[in-house]
């Protein structure tokens, strides 16, 4: 089947590959990768969206770059303190339930912002769209686990995460043409009626939730006895059993949670800075309207989903982790360096954000493979939303600073060259997570039975 060790460096006992298998993995993932895929587009357009409004909220609102990146990045203020509590409740009460309540709540926030009339209400309605969207990701990639053993998931997670650029490649010219053609109607500004729109897909995906997934193969009708059963075999292979800490909370101060956390934080560094300056970027080098800065904005996100689903199936097919990860930071690094150089014209700028966007948004999902071979049960739900909860901390810090420094220096320069030491430093950090001397790592250790309730 795959490799005959865990990515933690422990020997495993082989599971012998079944022709059948590939048909049951497909199976699945038709059922659940498409509706997945959807309900992430569809969240991660509404978590952004804010970056096409930024042009007419600055001019109704009253608002700096300063303000804008602090109205901007405060969503993940919610979302880094309700992420753990929330990934544990889906634990609890099972994805279908909490991943419907988290897209319902999120979509009426969404659309709320809508009505804002002046900073202090939209920097309220992003901290409560953060907090309702928490554990929206992390559940996912959670969930994925339930399904999928460890050598898969890199280019499942990938696919999964396509729907990142897809939102940007989707969304871009959606809504440019929602700002252009609806600027003025019924007295409202386009962005007003580009945050009501927008939210309704979410609130459509939510109710349908309960109907399309299933919280566990126990649950799937729709898999044969022989095959729930043929999967529970597959996703216990290469599972260790190193006895758990004493203390859940001892898992959070696991040096290597700490490093990939920071590896995670390095990774959204990237991937926040083309979500939410892109647009601006754009309109700056193009000096085109909403739809053409919207229609312009597609082509580095599908550049960025022919790279992450390449890399994806790469890194599965090789059984190489480390190295892929460390190449797509890099990659992006020298896409935002070479793009704060002086005196680059819009045609070498846009094969740059090309590059750019396409290396910073790899990133993230090979980066799961890390954690995701080394965190089961409780734990995996503790810890995978720790990391990402964490990491998306940058949700907040790279357009809060970005802006700040646009603002003292009156350039966005200084702010490329902070996105590509971000992704230098994250590159840095995953080439030194190599197997410890003896070819084996520390693996990070299970809760506790006392906690697995």
């Amino acid at each position: 089947m795959a490799d005959e060790r865990d990515q933690g460096g422990k020997d495993v006992d082989p599971v012998v590959p079944d022709v059948n298998d590939d048909l049951l993995f497909r199976r699945i993932s038709w059922r659940l990768l498409p509706f997945l895929m959807l309900c992430y587009t569809v969240a991660y357009l509404d978590r952004v969206n804010v970056g096409f409004a930024k042009s007419g909220m600055s001019r109704d609102l009253g608002l700096s770059d300063a303000a804008y990146g602090l109205g901007a990045g405060i969503f993940f203020i919610g979302y880094f303190l309700f992420e753990v509590p929330s990934n544990l409740m889906l634990h609890r009460v099972g994805a279908r339930r909490w991943i419907a309540r988290i897209m319902v709540s999120w979509s009426l926030l969404s659309a709320a912002c809508a009505f804002v009339q002046e900073p202090v209400a939209f920097f309220i309605l992003r901290f409560l769209l953060g907090v309702a969207e928490a554990g929206f990701f992390p559940g996912v990639i959670l969930y994925l686990t339930f399904w999928y053993p460890q050598a898969r998931r890199g280019q499942i997670v990938a696919t999964f995460m396509v729907a990142i650029p897809a939102a940007g490649l989707i969304g871009g010219p959606l809504s440019g043409l929602l700002l252009d053609s609806l600027d003025g109607a019924a007295g409202w500004g386009g962005w007003r009626w580009m945050f009501v729109i927008e939210a309704v897909p979410a609130l459509v995906l939510g109710l349908l939730v309960p109907i399309i997934l299933s919280s566990r193969a126990a649950d799937a009708r729709w898999l044969t006895a022989e095959q729930q059963d043929r999967l529970a075999v597959l996703l216990r292979a290469g599972q260790s059993d190193v006895p758990g800490p004493e203390r859940l909370a001892d898992l959070v101060r696991n040096p290597k949670m700490l490093r990939f956390a920071a590896i995670y934080f390095a990774c959204m560094t990237g991937q926040y800075g083309i979500s939410f300056w892109l647009p601006a970027l754009l309109a700056q080098a193009s000096g085109g309207s909403a739809l053409r800065v919207g229609i312009l904005s597609a082509l580095p996100y599908a550049c960025a989903i022919v790279a992450m689903i390449l890399m994806g199936r790469r890194s599965d097919r090789t059984g190489e982790r480390r190295w892929h990860i460390a190449v797509t930071l890099l990659t992006g690094a020298a896409g935002f360096l070479l793009l704060s150089l002086p005196g680059v014209g819009f045609e070498v700028s846009f094969v740059l954000m090309c590059i750019a966007t396409a290396g910073a948004l790899s990133a993230a999902p090979l980066f799961w493979n890390l954690p995701t071979s080394e965190l089961r049960g409780v734990a995996a739900a503790a810890g995978i939303a720790a990391i990402n909860s964490v990491g998306n901390f940058a949700g907040f810090v790279s357009p809060f600073v970005i802006g700040w420094v646009n603002v003292r220096t009156g350039t966005p320069q200084a702010g490329l060259v902070l996105l590509g030491a971000a992704l230098l430093a994250g590159a840095a950090l995953v080439l030194g997570t190599g197997r410890r001397r003896g070819g084996r790592q520390s693996a990070i250790p299970d809760a506790p039975a006392g906690e697995r309730r």
